[in-house]
């Protein structure tokens, strides 16, 4: 498209596709005027269950899917891991959207296969902020939501679940980003780490993905800590 002297239009990518899930009503609808307020987010649906947020992932093809935990019929977990399992949804993004931020809900959200996590109290700057990180491929957690945590919930799941042979696709360079990946560094930082550009380094973060079938870095996270390749924070004083 041109405009009337002859220079090309600049074009604009499509709006990010978001999903609400959230059984309460009220709390749907304050989502949504925050969203649609913003040029590049459109809402596509609403759901008041689990059931109804997997249906309408089916039917809408959301980009992100902001997705409460206790719900009725089926809880926002579930929900999630149906949708992380879904053929033609592997594209799908979940953000927990939540009032609880204890060890457990956090690690069991990344396990069952969402790409990020905040708490309902988040300011409007730090959610539409997370949707677009989402969005983009990459993994996002709440400031409260430590690594800390997941460590120590990993650990008492069972940190080497996964074991060694569930690494042994990876390279040596793989293995030492997926360590780095798992304590919440970027690929700006692993490349400082690693003295290497921060393109490779992004390409070995792909490339470990592909080889150990991660949806997204969070499941990168989730595999480092259950691998044992990083080693759970000792709790801290309370």
């Amino acid at each position: 498209m041109t405009n009337t002297e002859g220079h090309e239009a600049p074009r604009r990518d499509p709006p990010i596709k978001v999903l609400l899930a959230d059984d309460q009503e009220l709390v749907r609808a304050g989502f949504k005027v925050l969203l649609d307020v913003s040029d590049d987010i459109t809402v596509v649906g609403e759901a008041a269950d689990g059931a109804e947020a997997v249906a309408l992932a089916r039917s809408t093809r959301p980009d992100v899917v902001l997705m409460d935990i206790r719900m009725p019929v089926v809880d926002g977990i579930q929900a999630t891991r149906e949708i992380a399992a879904t053929r033609g949804l592997e594209r799908v993004r979940v953000v927990i959207l939540t009032t609880y931020d204890t060890d457990a809900y956090v690690f069991e959200a990344l396990e069952a296969g969402a790409s990020g996590f905040l708490l309902k109290d988040c300011g409007p700057a730090e959610l539409l902020h997370a949707i677009r990180v989402v969005a983009a491929g990459e993994a996002l957690l709440a400031p409260r939501i430590t690594r800390r945590l997941i460590a120590q919930f990993t650990a008492v799941r069972g940190a080497h679940q996964a074991g060694e042979d569930r690494l042994a696709v990876l390279t040596q360079r793989e293995r030492e980003v997926l360590a780095l990946v798992g304590q919440g560094l970027s690929n700006e930082e692993i490349a400082a780490e690693l003295t290497l550009s921060p393109a490779t380094a992004r390409t070995h973060v792909s490339r470990a993905m592909v080889k150990l079938r991660a949806r997204d870095r969070a499941q990168l996270v989730v595999l480092a800590y259950q691998s044992g390749l990083v080693s759970p924070t000792p709790p801290g004083p309370r």
